[in-house]
């Protein structure tokens, strides 16, 4: 059974950081590409970040130089790193695991960046 698991999200203030982790369970995780997806109230779901089986990253344009995304292969987790964290960051983060056709995504985690 497949299983990606999200967690660290909550409240932060504006300026602050948070860390989210993903533990994948149930696939061959060094063959999958993952990535952070975001949904805030009312809006599209959109990508906040993405690693490949490589290694390689890339970053929606809203969170460039801000957000650090990152994958162990020993702990089958990939990390997000979010620094100076706006009230446009607050949405649901879903992390998401995909291998050629084939994708899956957890159930989200809650981030409100909030005074």
């Amino acid at each position: 059974q497949v299983q990606l698991v999200e967690s660290g999200g909550g409240l932060v203030q504006p300026g602050g950081s948070l860390r989210l982790s993903c533990a994948a369970s149930g696939i061959i995780f060094g063959r999958y590409d993952m990535g952070w997806y975001r949904q805030a109230p009312g809006e599209q779901r959109e990508l906040v970040a993405q690693i490949t089986s490589g290694g390689s990253s890339a970053y929606g344009d809203s969170v460039k130089g801000r957000f650090t995304i990152s994958r162990d292969g020993a702990k089958n987790t990939v990390t997000l790193q979010m620094n100076s964290l706006k009230p446009e960051d607050t949405a649901v983060y879903y992390c998401n695991a995909k291998w050629l056709s084939i994708m899956y995504s957890g159930k989200g985690t809650l981030v409100t960046v909030s005074s």
